[in-house]
């Protein structure tokens, strides 16, 4: 029997909803400034009219007023299963409206395809979730193990209003949950020749966003000044931006690497002695991108800060560094970091979460890389870890194991990860009614 054909697959109104939620969603503006300054409450309260409107309970969570989230419980068939955590943000980054092809908060369908501002991160996955769970209580189905819906605010910030709220203040609602999907993975990824890749993501480097501050004399710009703040901590960002990091191979990393040579024809031999990751990457072709930023810890300076008049040597300077860090190489990246910005520069963490690595020998990552595969016959669904990070490091500390599982089958030559914080977002809608398929055969099956 075709997939199609089951009593309980997507039906048409599910298709048409996914869409129209999109649409929806990207409409109501839940920019995330940073510091506090987003209001999720208008995007939560619509999340939680689609769920009621099919007697799915929503409970409303608040840190603070306006930074809203929404869970909910799908209560399964087999009691004894752990639970599985389905959890999307409702924030979004800035978008000026002046740059984009489309305004970003138009919500637009036009040429068969969704603009706007989240529309693949994250509304999209959002509104897929919301007409699957839709489509489920009109049809009376039933996944195997509970389903808890959790849609986030804050993740594009410190997620400290969002998924560190709920971890730390509402643990109760995530009971029994030991695995978790959301965003960045089983996504089309053409690797040239007529190969389709899926990455699922089962790892995320840690977050480390530091602080640097140097201190000195203040006095004229046209006086000797050997004690000069600026100067000293110049000195520390250019080294932190020309360090060569290590290799460290990750699990995830090597598995990656392991089945693209394979899909590739090229032998990795990553046990030799004399291995070159970077020489295996040249020979992997396009698919390489999805492995290049996770064989190494990184450091990128971003921000400086310093002084308020040319003709005055400022007494303190400051800057600030992206910095990621791959599981077990959080010694080499805080030692390294001792070592870079040298005895007159300060540093520390200005936002830290850990780097995630979930396992792919389990029966819910066949079932991901089967469901993927059941709609996309002839493509290949691989292991990978994600160079930045999501909320499942938040729900980590729950021990909630995290992947990146947001379905979208895309045509090639659309560069998905190249519209992530980018001008003119946007997503095919055939993309969406495949991520609708993908994830109620996945959700059924898990």
């Amino acid at each position: 029997m075709a997939d199609t054909d089951r009593p309980e697959a997507i039906d048409a109104q599910a298709l048409e909803e996914v869409v129209r939620f999109t649409s929806d969603l990207i409409r109501i503006d839940t920019t995330n400034r940073g510091g506090g300054d987003c209001s999720e409450r208008p995007a939560a309260e619509y999340v939680a009219e689609m769920l009621g409107d099919v007697e799915i309970e929503p409970t409303l969570l608040e840190r603070s007023p306006g930074r809203t989230n929404v869970v909910a419980r799908i209560e399964g068939t087999d009691p004894s299963a752990p639970a599985l955590l389905v959890h999307g943000h409702l924030d979004v980054v800035p978008a000026e409206p002046a740059d984009w092809t489309v305004h970003p908060f138009s919500g637009e369908v036009r040429d068969g395809v969704v603009w706007g501002r989240g529309a693949i991160d994250m509304k999209d996955m959002d509104a897929m979730v919301l007409a699957v769970v839709r489509a489920w209580a009109r049809r009376g189905v039933r996944p195997r193990r509970d389903i808890v819906l959790a849609f986030t605010a804050d993740e594009e910030d410190s997620a400290a209003w969002g998924a560190g709220f709920l971890a730390d203040r509402h643990a109760g609602l995530f009971e029994g949950c030991t695995e978790g999907i959301s965003e960045s993975g089983a996504f089309t990824f053409h690797a040239g020749s007529g190969t389709r890749i899926y990455p699922i993501a089962a790892g995320e480097r840690g977050t480390a966003w530091l602080k640097l501050t140097a201190h000195g004399r203040a006095g004229h710009g046209s006086k000797v000044n050997r004690d000069n703040a600026v100067s000293r901590l110049a000195a520390a960002v250019t080294r932190i931006g020309e360090h060569n990091w290590p290799v460290r191979l990750t699990p995830t990393v090597k598995s990656a690497l392991t089945e693209l040579a394979a899909l590739q024809g090229v032998p990795a031999e990553m046990d030799a002695p004399d291995f070159d990751v970077d020489a295996l990457l040249a020979k992997l072709g396009p698919a390489a991108a999805l492995v290049e930023p996770t064989v190494r810890n990184s450091a990128n300076p971003t921000v400086l800060e310093a002084g308020y008049k040319v003709n005055v040597i400022p007494g303190s300077a400051t800057a600030y560094v992206d910095g990621r860090m791959l599981p077990g190489g959080e010694e080499e990246f805080h030692d390294t970091l001792d070592r870079l910005t040298g005895p007159d520069v300060e540093w520390e963490f200005h936002h830290r979460e850990r780097p995630l690595e979930a396992p792919i020998d389990t029966p819910t990552y066949r079932a991901m890389r089967a469901a993927v595969e059941h709609f996309d016959p002839g493509a290949r669904a691989v292991p990978y870890c994600m160079s930045g990070g999501t909320d499942a490091k938040q729900f980590s500390r729950l021990g909630i194991a995290g992947y990146g599982f947001s379905p979208l089958r895309l045509p090639e030559g659309f560069d998905y990860q190249a519209l992530y914080h980018a001008v003119d977002e946007r997503v095919p809608v055939e993309a969406l009614h495949f991520g609708v398929r993908v994830l109620d055969h996945f959700l059924q099956k898990a």
